[in-house]
């Protein structure tokens, strides 16, 4: 093979190789393309979790005070249904008292009565006896 030969043999390889490597220049290429839309959608999407996750975090926020809140009524409202429990026993207490002493009252009007009885009994008995003397 003459020199000439060889070094077209050779021009051929190294074109050949040329259009190899403009291939695969072009295929890295739009590898990265591909590459950088992916990851722009993944950093779309991690905006997005992240805006989720700041708005459950408010909410949650939100949640505790509400909660805060209501804690502190519920305990106004069992600290009120303690003093009307207490008020309530007092009443009760008083209510016994009055019952008791309305019994014991109406014990004694019973035995007032009965003695009002016997004097209107012993009256009557006397009137009929001045009627009777007074009549003869």
């Amino acid at each position: 093979m003459s020199e000439m030969d060889d070094l077209r043999a050779r021009l051929a390889a190294v074109e050949a190789e040329l259009d190899r490597l403009r291939e695969e220049s072009a295929a890295t290429r739009t590898m990265a393309a591909m590459a950088d839309r992916d990851s722009a959608e993944v950093r779309s999407s991690l905006r997005g979790h992240t805006q989720v996750l700041n708005a459950i975090r408010e909410d949650q926020l939100e949640q505790r005070r509400a909660t805060a809140q209501l804690a502190e009524a519920v305990g106004v409202l069992v600290a009120g249904q303690g003093e009307q429990t207490r008020v309530l026993a007092e009443h009760g207490a008083a209510l016994a008292e009055h019952t008791r002493i309305l019994e014991s009252q109406g014990r004694a009007l019973e035995a007032q009565g009965k003695a009002l009885e016997g004097v209107l009994a012993g009256q009557a008995a006397i009137l009929e006896e001045l009627r009777r003397q007074g009549g003869k």
